[in-house]
């Protein structure tokens, strides 16, 4: 048998995070060879798999947009396929399409300390080695959602659907339809399904912050009609992320305050008897906020084509949901859009040395290297702002520490944990799926790179100009 195949560089994933690896791999390291390993059959990532009607950024595509090939669309919020077709062109006018194997998903990914590389096999059997390698499989299942049951779902006359899996063939125009769910995808679903059924509920446990945005930017217009294209996309990107940073922060220094903010924005769209629905138990930020561009979703409520019920859910029936305050809601199509299952590095089993190895016993080091854990890292953007932000910070510095380890000849790279730094939660978020991911999840610590800032100011400063050897990451 021949030996697999050898790369410098393997990256996990073909989507947003994957080819923007690869293109900052190409630009900075021009010697590494790399291939880009993807389960599925096409480019893309989440912006392929999920088809639901309506799917769309819940980030202004200014922001989540590359860097390095800014976005012209006039829509800042964009449709998926919009962002499938971007990222398609990205790949293919660097060539990065050219680099990728398509249908082979990661199995297990071992890393030998005597060859000072690892072994990547895939599900149908192959194998290859790599000197490095960088996990761009985002944070979710592709194969399994999140779904709670409910008693009585085989009563249920109508169709029962998740988002993450929406059929090509549901026929769902002039029926009656209940989504459940109170998040970014039940927000983005309802205004598109509305347009054509007869009525769309949803039917929510408890609820989220919405908040209205124009779906173009004017001032991004103005600028593009007067200023070079790249200088215009600079500085409207800067001007979304100081905005984006200045309203997280202010959330977090004077919660109430923005939220009757908020309250008072989302009261002129709904209306005071409405208001209920939309005010949640937590203050903003402790969890994302959902985008209703141009109040698409407010505009669904007004018009009666869409309503909100706030409940549990006691049990499905024949003909819906009944609640348990005795209520019902009329349904020909359930709609759970109940979440993600959150999971890391594509499922992949890791070990060391042939001893298997869990990321959610790692600490964070920059939020994307993992204490002790050799040549190995994974894209995990930010919560708070736009993925491609971190995901384009984190992908340069992989390449300035590959640089360094070219330039003086070393082979292996790891942050040493320091056990004094005690441990938080990786994520300082409430939300649902988080919380029943925290053992899965790596921890960060209290200080120093260990520290996860969800700052875009603060991890330029640390990722494209602070120090490669800073004497938590180890080289020899």
């Amino acid at each position: 048998m021949s030996d697999p195949q050898h790369f410098d560089v393997i990256i996990v994933g073909a989507g947003l995070s994957g080819i923007g690896m690869a293109h900052h791999l190409q630009r900075l390291c021009p010697w590494a060879r790399y291939a880009i390993l993807e389960a599925r059959q096409a480019i893309g990532g989440t912006w392929d798999l999920f088809r639901y009607p309506g799917i769309r950024s819940d980030s202004d595509m200014h922001t989540l947009g590359y860097s390095f090939r800014p976005w012209r669309d006039p829509d800042a919020i964009a449709g998926g396929d919009k962002i499938r077709r971007y990222i398609e062109d990205t790949a293919a006018e660097a060539g990065i399409d050219r680099h990728i194997s398509f249908g082979v998903k990661v199995a297990r990914a071992a890393w030998s300390s005597e060859q000072a590389r690892w072994r990547v096999e895939a599900t149908d059997g192959s194998a290859r080695t790599c000197r490095f390698l960088v996990m761009c499989a985002g944070y979710y299942s592709y194969d399994e959602g999140h779904r709670p049951t409910w008693p009585g779902e085989d009563s249920f006359d109508g169709a029962i659907v998740h988002p993450q899996f929406w059929p090509d063939d549901l026929d769902w125009r002039g029926k009656r339809i209940a989504v459940i769910g109170s998040g970014a995808t039940a927000v983005t679903l309802i205004p598109a399904l509305a347009e054509q059924a007869a009525h769309v509920t949803m039917v929510q446990r408890s609820p989220s912050f919405v908040m209205a945005r124009p779906s173009r930017d004017g001032i991004a217009r103005a600028l593009q009609a007067v200023l070079p294209a790249r200088t215009a996309a600079g500085l409207v990107r800067w001007k979304n992320v100081l905005l984006q940073q200045f309203f997280f922060r202010l959330s977090r220094r004077r919660p109430a305050k923005v939220k009757a903010k908020l309250l008072a924005l989302t009261g002129q769209q709904v209306g005071a008897d409405q208001l209920h629905h939309f005010t949640p138990r937590y203050n903003p930020w402790e969890q994302r906020l959902c985008l209703a561009p141009d109040g698409d979703l407010f505009a669904a409520l007004r018009a009666g084509s869409a309503s909100v019920v706030t409940g549990e859910i006691e049990r499905f029936t024949p003909d819906g949901l009944r609640l348990a305050d005795g209520s019902e809601v009329a349904a020909d199509i359930i709609v759970t859009a109940t979440g993600l299952k959150v999971q890391l590095a594509g499922a992949a089993a890791l070990s060391v040395d042939g001893q298997p190895v869990r990321l959610g016993d790692a600490m964070a080091y920059k939020g994307l290297f993992f204490s002790d854990l050799p040549n190995f890292a994974s894209i995990f953007g930010y919560t708070n702002a736009s993925w491609t932000l971190k995901a384009d910070l984190s992908a340069a510095f992989i390449c300035r520490v590959l640089n360094r380890m070219r330039r003086r000849g070393e082979t292996v790279v790891a942050p040493r944990r320091d056990p004094s730094v005690p441990e938080r939660p990786f994520i300082d978020f409430s939300s649902t799926y988080l919380r029943r991911a925290a053992a899965e999840l790596p921890k960060q610590g209290e200080r120093g790179p260990w520290r996860l800032r969800q700052s875009y100011a603060a991890d330029l400063m640390n990722l494209r100009f602070g120090r490669v050897a800073d004497g938590v990451l180890t080289f020899r």
